[in-house]
């Protein structure tokens, strides 16, 4: 606690400019009533297109989902999907990686190949101990 005589240090406050971009409608919405044709706007150039994102396409959502399959009397099996496969069922919830790794050592589970849920979920399953530098 300080006493009625302590000073505490003068604070500096100094004039400055800044911009910030925004992206109507995402970030900002026009006040009712006011005019903005005089407003200076710049329109940015478009992103590069990433050489990643051109040579690998788009990102697919992340998770899987299981396609749960009924074979006569036996325990219930499934097949695990990439979300966006399809042969994935519609609707079905998303499985984080934990829940899809739990799904995947049930025997029963089978992941499927044609949307690379088995090449994504296979190494964590059987761990990386295969690999070697090299």
């Amino acid at each position: 606690m300080a006493h009625a005589g302590a000073r505490w240090p003068a604070r500096r406050r100094d004039a400055a400019e800044y911009r910030v971009w925004v992206r109507a409608p995402d970030h900002v919405r026009p006040v009712d009533g006011v005019d903005y044709d005089q407003v200076a706007t710049e329109h940015l150039p478009p992103a590069p297109k990433s050489v990643v994102r051109e040579v690998l396409g788009e990102r697919r959502p992340s998770g899987w989902v299981l396609a749960k399959v009924r074979e006569g009397r036996g325990p219930a099996r499934g097949v695990l999907h990439a979300p966006d496969c399809e042969e994935a069922p519609q609707g079905a919830p998303l499985l984080d990686v934990e829940h899809a790794l739990n799904v995947a050592e049930n025997p029963g589970t089978r992941l499927y190949t044609l949307c690379g849920c088995a090449q994504e979920l296979t190494p964590m399953m059987s761990g990386f101990d295969h690999i070697t530098d090299s």
